[in-house]
């Protein structure tokens, strides 16, 4: 037996400083990229270097490294390396392997979604405002980022009210006869039925522009004027909108807290750490305007120091988005200079960063600090409340462990119409929402209403896709408990589908409504057992409520913006040729798709924008077999 293991640590591949050190021999002083890898060959660690030689015989050291760098060099067996023309690419370059790659010992952003912008559109004789999200496709004015998309629909809100632009689609604009809810409102112009000059409306597009970049200095005035004059000329509605339009004006200054005078375009990041957590709060400043902040939590370690967080931070953070003038920190960086350089080459302007220690920059970022403390504060409290609950999960459900991912799933349709599939996903940090998954049911063989058929076809999906990608389940994307809504016949069908799947040892529950389908009443349901209820006022209960309700939710949404868009489709969407533009061109002609489907050649040939042969394909399309 003991040669056996003898002989089993004898083939295991070296690892350690001695394996590192093998490799300097064929390094030379390039700037680059290094991967450190595990015998699996899992990447274990991205770094970049300026003098690959140099940096790598760091690690080949047998001591002076801290307790994460030294278990990440005993772990590594073999390394990759990629060299570079310059140290900012190789700056680049790491940041993005980071990123697709998720090594352990790399400080790691774990959020990063896009940031929602407001759009003046610049495509049409009356421009819309309107909120964005995603690539800059559409020409128009782009004002950004806002912190969330609450914090866009308030500020549009209150625009809307002041300037009175539109925010209808084009389609819409192009079909309305009478003036909408919006204008009745006093929250839109009614440029659409000529309420409006085309000159009058540019004007208040304007208006609203010199807002969002912060020159409304003598608008607020010019507005007290008009109305103080339309009061004395005893146009009393008038002045009451007037009146209306300079309250959202101040609303919107009011409600963005901080204005800061000597800081017009700056993102604040304060960063706070505390037991081997950390939290990046950053402030988004605009035209001298707060728009909003957001909360970050990146993975890190004990010992990773706040210049390694930060300047990990901002190398992943900026990868896609582009960076303002000034990125206003709480704690310095290394390499300040080439990340600056970096920043300033993808944005295609200069990038400063800035560490103040006094003045109006020092106090943003230290209320940015506060903001990171108070919320990691909120979010260490959370997960130690969480870890109670899946603790109590666990012994609920009989499983060796709390489950560190949990997926429940949901069906919802209408008689077998629009029918969608949802997953969403729990763990030890609460909800994880960018883990939702939802599952358009494209069953042939499913009847209305055949929710055995739907979750069959969600389940065999989801976990296909899973023993594709992931056949060891070494990835964290593996779930250690479902939940499914329903009952022991429910469960029954869900175990069959696993079982064909050849996924027998993931745990399963059905939660399913109790007596007179009380809430409070669940009875939960597990192949081979007898069902069972938890105590009403059992946390655990309320926890499995907590989660069938939100999946529930996130279904009932996804259907109706499904139906929602099946509602608003036209035949002209199946045109071969024919775009937004065209479609909004043969809508304003005929004034509906069925007119369009019904028009002669000749009449579809006399509409603007429409060639001969894209009117041949039109009438082609509606005429086929005719």
């Amino acid at each position: 037996m003991d040669a056996d293991a003898g002989k089993t640590e004898q083939d295991a591949p070296p690892r350690g400083h001695a394996v590192i050190e093998g490799y300097l021999k064929t390094l030379d002083g390039s700037p680059g990229v290094y991967r450190m890898l595990d015998p699996e060959h899992n990447v274990l660690y991205v770094g970049k270097a300026r003098h690959l030689k140099n940096r790598v015989s760091n690690y080949a050291r047998p001591h002076g490294h801290s307790p994460r760098i030294a278990r990440m060099i005993s772990e590594t067996s073999q390394m990759m390396f990629l060299t570079t023309r310059t140290e900012t690419e190789a700056l680049l370059l790491e940041q993005n392997l980071i990123k697709q790659l998720k090594p352990r010992y790399n400080v790691l952003l774990r959020d990063d979604k896009s940031f929602p912008n407001i759009l003046v559109t610049k495509d049409h004789d009356f421009p819309a405002i309107t909120k964005h999200r995603g690539a800059k496709k559409r020409k128009g004015a782009y004002y950004g980022p806002f912190a969330s998309a609450s914090n866009v629909n308030s500020t549009l809100n209150q625009l809307q009210k002041i300037f009175l632009l539109r925010n209808c689609s084009d389609s819409d604009f192009a079909t309305r006869t009478r003036p909408c809810l919006q204008h009745q409102i006093k929250r839109c112009a009614a440029p659409c039925v000529g309420k409006i000059s085309e000159v009058d409306y540019a004007e208040l597009v304007a208006e609203a522009e010199r807002f969002l970049q912060g020159k409304d200095t003598g608008l607020q005035a010019k507005l007290a004027k008009e109305m103080s004059e339309a009061a004395e000329a005893m146009e009393f509605e008038r002045a009451a909108a007037l009146r209306d339009r300079i309250r959202a004006m101040t609303s919107v200054q009011t409600s963005q807290g901080i204005n800061p005078r000597t800081v017009r375009e700056a993102d604040i990041l304060g960063l706070h750490m505390e037991g081997g957590q950390a939290c990046m709060q950053v402030f988004f400043i605009r035209a001298n305007q707060n728009w909003g902040n957001r909360d970050f939590y990146p993975r890190v370690g004990n010992d990773v120091s706040s210049a390694e967080v930060m300047g990990a931070f901002i190398g992943q953070f900026y990868d896609k988005k582009e960076p303002p003038r000034q990125l206003i920190l709480s704690h310095d960086v290394d390499d300040k200079e080439l990340l600056e350089a970096a920043l300033s080459e993808a944005a295609g302007h200069r990038v400063e960063i800035l560490v103040p220690q006094r003045g109006e920059k020092s106090e943003l970022v230290a209320g940015a600090v506060r903001n990171a403390r108070e919320s990691l504060g909120r979010k260490m409290s959370e997960s130690a409340a969480q870890a109670k609950l899946l603790k109590g999960v666990a012994e609920a459900f009989g499983l060796d462990e709390p489950p560190a991912r949990i997926e429940v799933y949901d069906n919802s349709h209408i008689q077998g119409a629009h029918a969608v599939g949802a997953m969403i996903v729990a763990g030890p940090e609460g909800f994880m929402k960018s883990q939702y998954r939802k599952f358009n049911i494209r069953g042939d063989e499913i009847t209305a209403g055949d929710d055995f058929g739907m979750m069959k076809e969600v389940l065999t999906r989801r976990f296909q896709r899973l023993l594709k990608e992931d056949p060891e389940r070494k990835g964290e994307n593996w779930p250690e408990l479902l939940l499914i809504d329903g009952g022991a016949g429910q469960v029954s069908a869900v175990h069959e589908i696993m079982r064909d799947l050849g996924v027998t040892d993931i745990p399963m529950v059905g939660v399913a409504k109790g007596v007179d389908r009380d809430h409070g009443k669940e009875e939960f349901h597990r192949i081979g057992q007898r069902p069972f209820a938890l105590q009403r006022n059992d946390p655990v209960l309320y926890f499995i409520q907590r989660l069938r309700d939100e999946a529930h939710r996130f279904a009932i949404g996804t259907h109706r913006a499904k139906r929602s868009k099946a509602i608003s489709a036209t035949p002209l969407d199946d045109v071969p040729g024919v775009g937004a533009a065209r479609k909004r061109a043969l809508l304003a002609h005929f004034g509906s798709a069925k007119a369009v489907s019904r028009a002669h050649l000749a009449d579809l040939k006399a509409v603007d924008g429409i060639s001969e042969k894209v009117a041949q394909t039109v009438y082609d399309f509606f005429h086929e077999g005719g």
